[in-house]
C-alpha cells in the first residue's frame, strides 16, 4: 500500500449492545489501557523492488484484530498491540525466505538498520491508524524458526495428533525458540506497561507469557484466550514440556476457551497433571486463584454486511452464477492442512455424486484452499488425486464438478463467493471457531442457503441450529448435501433467521466486552490473593554468577529424588551425584543436604560419596559439618520417654492399615502409609494425628508433624528452620559464633517439598526481612540473593516465594547453575537482541559486527552505482 494509505480493514463498527468501559473496574486501580499481545501484525512487512521496506495488509484473524479496532475506536479504552513482525517477504515472493546461514551475508534481506525499524514501525502504524503499534523484532535467516514448536508440536496435540517419536533434538532446538519468542514480547510488553495496564495474549504462540509477565510485574491484570481446541488429558500429556506450558497459561487471571469441552479438558489436565484444586468455572494453582470461562468468538457482522452487499461485491455474484451456468454452487474455504476435512469434503461429494446421479451436472463445489503454515506434500498430493478422480469420473468437456483454488482469494471474490453458494459445506475434523461459517451465515441473508457444518468444530456452539455432520461419515454427509439442495424455502428462511440471530448476538463486540468484563471480576474477587510464582531461573542465574559467598540447603526425598513407596530405594542419580559434586568443588559453594532421613542412609548414599556436603539428620536433630567424623546430637538432653508411648500408638495404627510399617530413628519416630490404600491410609493418618495430639503432645515438649503419606513425632525445639538460622548466621553451626556482615552468604538457595521445610522457608524470609528492616544494602539486582523454592505439585501451600515442579526441574535448575542446561530451557526474563540473541553474548556481538559488515556492503554497492 502507499506510505500514506491507511488499511481499510483497520475499523470495526460500534456495538449495538452493553460495553464494558473502565469505570467498570472500580477498586481494582486500573490505568484505562489494554496491551493486546497477538501472534502477528494484521500487515505484511516487505521489501519493494527498489530496495526500500514496505507495508500491506494480510488476509486472516480478521475477527481478532476487529477486537483490537473496536476497543480502540468505540470505547474509553486504550489499547496496544503487540506481535512479532511476522516473516519478512521480497516483493515478489510468495513463501517467506528462509536462507540457510551458512549462505554468504549479502544473501540476507534481513538486516534492517535501526533507521529501516523505525521507518518500517511508522508505517505499520499509519496502516492501522493508531500510534500503538508495537513490534516484535525476531530477524534471523531462517525466520519460519519462531514458528515451530508452536505448529509442529503444539498444534497437533492440540487438534488430536501426535508426532512419529523422533530422537527429541530437533525438537529442544524448537523448544528453545519458543521460549524465546515468548521471552521477547515479555520484554516488549514491560517497555510500555504502566501500572493498572490490562494485558490480553491470545493463542498457542504465547502459552509461556503469563507466567514470565508474572515473574517482572507479580500484580500484573493478565487474561489469555485459547482460540484453538484443547484436548483431553490423555493426548496433552504427550507432550514432553506438558507441565511447563500448563503452569505457563496458569499464571494468567483468567483464561477462556471457544467451547464448553475445551474448558472442561484444560481443567481435567491441571487436575490430573499438576494436581490443582478445581472446579468447573476455575482451577487453584499454588494459592492462585485462575477464572476459566468459555466465550466464543464473533465477527464484526455489520462490517461483513456492510462489505458484502456493495456493488462491487453484486458484480463477482452474477459474473460467478454466469460462470457456471447457474447450476447449484456449493462452496468450501479452508486452510490446507490435516484438520480442516478437505479429504472428507471431497469423498462425501463424491459419495454425493454416485449416491445422487440426478444431481451430476447441475452442482459444482467450489473450493478455495489457502496453504497452512507447514504444508503437507501428502496432503497436497491426496487432494489433488480426489479432485483429478472425480472430476474425470463424473466430469465432462464443458463441466468440471469440483473446481480447486488454491489460493488467498481477495475480499470481494471471498464474500462473492459466500453470498453465490447454494450451500456452504464445513467438515472440519477439529477446530476452535470457524468464523468463514460465520461470516457465510452473514453473506446469506437475503438468499438463506443452508450451512452444513461438522459437529467436531467450536463453532456449533454458537451455530447449533446449523445442519451438523460427523465428517467421517461420508455417506451421512452427501445424505445432508442431497436434503439440503432440496430444502424448501420457507425452511431454508426458516433456518436462516435462527443462525442470523445467533450470530449477530455473538458479534465480536460482544466478545470482546464479556471476556473483558469476565475479567474484571475474577481480579475483584482475588485481588488480594497472591499466588506462589515459578522460579525465574535467568535471574538466579544471574545473582549466582556474581556472587562471592553461596550458601545451598537442600531436602532430600521429593527435592532432590522422586517420591517412592519403597524409602530406601530412594538412592541418588548418578546425574544428581555429578551435579553435587560440581558444586561442592568450587570454593565459593557451601553445599547442606537438610533431611528427615537418619545418619545411616545419610552417610551411605551422600558423605561416602562425597565428603564435602554438609548433613543435618531427622528434621535437624543430627548434624555434620563438612570434614567431621563424628555427628552431633543436638537432642542429646532431651528427655525421649515419649517414644514408647508414640511408638505403642504408631504400632496400634499399623495393624489396623495394611501396608503401612514405622521407621524408627534415632530421635524421631515416623509412621508411614504410602504403601497403603491411598483414602484409607489418609482417613487412618488422620485419626493417628489426633490421638497423638490428644495424649502424647499435651504430655510432652513434642511435634506431631503430616509429610507425604507419613506422620512424624520428634522434638518440638529442633527443626529444619533452626538448623537453616545457624547454617546462614554463625561461623560454625555447632558454635554461637556469629558471621560478620562481610562473612554472610550473598547467594542462598532453600528448596524442599514437605511442610517440614516450610520451616526452613520461614527462617530465610525471615532473616531477609530482618535484612530489610535494618536498611542492609542489597546487591545490583536488587535482592539480598535469597531463593526459597518450593517443589512439588499444585495444590500444596506454601510460604516460598518461588516453585518448581518436580526433582527434575531441581536438576535442570543445578545444571543450569553449573553450564549444563540452556537458559532457554524453562522460561524466564531476559533481555534478547532483534534476532532473538542473548543480549552482550558472543552470538549477540558477533550478529552485530555481521550487520555493521552488511550495512558497508550495502553502502559501498550504492555509492559505486552512482
Amino acid at each position: 500500500m502507499p506510505n500514506n494509505q491507511v488499511d481499510e480493514e483497520a475499523f470495526a463498527f460500534p456495538s449495538s449492545h452493553d460495553v464494558v468501559q473502565p469505570s467498570a473496574g472500580k477498586g481494582l486501580n486500573l490505568s484505562g489501557r489494554i496491551i493486546n499481545a497477538m501472534t502477528t501484525l494484521p500487515d505484511q512487512i516487505y521489501k519493494t523492488e527498489d530496495g526500500s521496506w514496505n507495508v500491506k495488509h494480510v488476509r486472516g484473524n480478521s475477527a481478532l484484530y476487529a477486537s483490537n479496532y473496536f476497543l480502540s475506536q468505540h470505547t474509553q479504552w486504550e489499547t496496544h498491540l503487540v506481535a512479532w513482525t511476522g516473516e519478512l517477504y521480497a516483493y515478489d515472493e510468495v513463501h517467506p525466505r528462509a536462507i540457510p546461514t551458512s549462505q554468504l551475508l549479502e544473501s540476507d534481506p534481513l538486516y534492517l538498520s535501526e533507521e529501516a525499524k523505525v521507518d518500517v514501525t511508522q508505517k505499520l502504524r499509519k496502516a492501522s491508524n493508531t500510534e500503538n503499534i508495537h513490534p516484535v523484532w525476531l530477524l534471523r535467516k531462517d525466520q519460519t524458526r519462531w514458528r515451530k514448536y508452536a505448529e509442529n508440536v503444539i498444534w497437533p496435540i492440540l487438534h488430536y495428533m501426535q508426532n512419529k517419536p523422533s530422537d527429541g533434538r530437533e525438537e529442544t532446538e524448537w523448544w528453545h525458540d519458543y521460549v524465546k519468542f515468548n521471552e521477547a514480547y515479555a520484554a516488549k510488553i514491560k517497555e510500555i506497561y504502566k501500572p493498572g495496564d490490562i494485558i490480553w495474549i491470545h493463542d498457542y504462540y504465547l502459552l509461556l507469557l503469563p507466567q514470565i509477565i508474572r515473574m517482572e510485574i507479580p500484580d500484573a491484570k493478565v487474561g489469555l484466550f485459547l482460540h484453538v481446541p484443547f484436548p483431553s488429558s490423555e493426548y496433552f500429556r504427550c507432550l514432553s514440556k506438558r507441565t511447563l506450558i500448563l503452569n505457563g497459561m496458569l499464571s494468567a487471571n483468567q483464561i477462556g476457551f471457544q467451547a464448553y469441552s475445551f474448558s472442561r479438558h484444560f481443567i481435567s489436565c491441571c487436575a490430573r497433571l499438576l494436581g490443582c484444586e478445581v472446579s468447573p468455572t476455575s482451577i487453584t494453582s499454588r494459592g492462585f486463584h485462575v477464572g476459566v470461562i468459555v466465550e466464543p468468538l464473533g465477527i464484526d457482522t455489520a462490517k461483513i454486511e456492510n462489505d458484502a452487499f456493495t456493488s462491487s461485491v453484486e458484480e463477482k455474484v452474477l459474473a460467478i452464477k454466469e460462470l457456471n451456468l447457474n447450476r447449484k454452487i456449493i462452496i468450501g474455504r479452508d486452510r490446507l492442512d490435516t484438520v480442516r476435512g478437505v479429504v472428507q469434503k471431497l469423498q462425501a461429494f463424491e459419495m454425493f455424486l454416485s449416491m445422487y446421479p440426478e444431481w451430476r451436472k447441475k452442482v459444482v463445489m467450489i473450493q478455495v484452499s489457502f496453504p497452512s503454515f507447514y504444508h503437507s506434500a501428502k496432503l497436497e498430493k491426496q487432494v489433488s488425486e480426489l479432485i483429478a478422480n472425480i472430476n474425470g469420473k463424473y466430469g465432462t468437456l464443458d463441466f468440471i464438478p469440483v473446481q480447486h483454488y488454491e489460493m488467498r482469494v481477495a475480499k470481494d471474490e471471498y464474500l462473492a463467493l459466500l453470498r453465490v453458494a447454494d450451500l456452504g459445506l464445513i467438515t472440519c475434523v477439529r477446530d476452535g471457531m470457524n468464523t468463514t461459517a460465520l461470516e457465510y451465515v452473514v453473506c446469506q441473508k437475503k438468499t438463506n442457503s443452508p450451512l452444513i457444518l461438522s459437529e467436531f468444530s467450536g463453532t456449533v456452539t454458537v451455530l447449533g441450529d446449523a445442519i451438523q455432520v460427523n465428517p467421517w461419515d461420508s455417506v451421512g454427509v452427501a445424505n445432508a448435501i442431497n436434503e439440503c439442495l432440496l430444502m424448501p424455502s420457507s425452511t431454508k428462511a426458516s433456518l436462516e433467521q435462527k443462525l442470523y440471530a445467533q450470530v449477530t448476538n455473538n458479534t465480536i463486540q460482544d466478545w470482546t466486552s464479556k471476556f473483558i468484563l469476565h475479567l474484571l471480576g475474577t481480579l475483584k474477587n482475588t485481588q488480594n490473593v497472591k499466588g506462589t510464582p515459578y522460579l525465574n531461573k535467568p535471574l538466579v542465574l544471574n545473582n549466582y554468577n556474581a556472587a562471592h559467598r553461596r550458601l545451598f540447603l537442600f531436602d532430600y526425598d521429593g527435592t532432590l529424588t522422586p517420591i517412592v513407596k519403597e524409602p530406601s530405594a530412594a538412592i541418588p542419580s548418578a546425574r544428581l551425584q555429578s551435579l553435587l559434586q560440581k558444586i561442592t568443588s568450587d570454593p565459593k559453594n557451601e553445599l547442606w543436604i537438610i533431611s528427615g532421613r537418619d545418619q545411616q542412609f545419610l552417610e551411605k548414599w551422600i558423605a561416602s560419596n562425597n565428603p564435602n556436603v554438609g548433613l543435618s539428620a531427622e528434621h535437624g536433630c543430627f548434624m555434620k559439618v563438612v570434614g567431621a567424623q563424628k555427628w552431633i546430637n543436638l537432642a542429646e538432653s532431651f528427655d525421649m520417654s515419649w517414644q514408647k508411648e508414640v511408638a505403642e500408638v504408631f504400632q496400634q495404627y499399623t495393624e489396623r492399615t495394611p501396608g503401612s510399617f514405622i521407621e524408627r530413628k534415632k530421635v524421631a519416630l515416623t509412621w508411614h502409609h504410602r504403601k497403603a490404600d491411598p483414602e484409607f491410609g489418609e482417613y487412618q493418618a488422620s485419626k493417628c494425628k489426633q490421638q497423638l495430639d490428644e495424649t502424647v503432645a499435651k504430655k510432652y515438649d513434642v511435634e506431631v508433624m503430616v509429610g507425604k503419606a507419613n506422620i512424624e513425632v520428634r522434638p518440638k525445639f529442633v527443626n529444619k528452620g533452626e538448623i537453616v538460622k545457624r547454617l546462614i548466621l554463625h561461623t560454625n553451626p555447632t558454635s554461637g559464633e556469629m558471621r560478620t556482615v562481610s562473612e554472610l552468604p550473598d547467594f542462598m538457595m532453600c528448596m524442599g517439598d514437605d511442610l517440614t521445610d516450610e520451616d526452613m522457608f520461614n527462617a530465610m524470609n525471615g532473616i531477609e526481612q530482618q535484612w530489610v528492616t535494618d536498611a542492609r544494602p542489597s546487591n545490583a539486582f536488587g535482592t539480598y540473593g535469597v531463593y526459597t523454592i518450593s517443589v512439588g505439585p499444585a495444590n500444596k501451600p506454601t510460604c516460598a516465594k518461588a516453585y518448581l515442579s518436580d526433582p527434575q526441574q531441581v536438576m535442570d535448575t543445578l545444571g543450569l547453575l553449573l553450564g549444563e542446561v540452556s537458559l532457554f530451557e524453562t522460561a524466564g526474563t531476559v533481555e534478547l537482541d532483534d534476532r532473538g540473541h542473548l543480549k552482550d553474548s558472543q552470538s549477540s556481538q558477533k550478529s552485530q559486527e555481521t550487520r555493521k559488515l552488511y550495512e558497508t556492503s550495502q553502502l559501498t554497492r550504492s555509492l559505486s552505482k552512482q
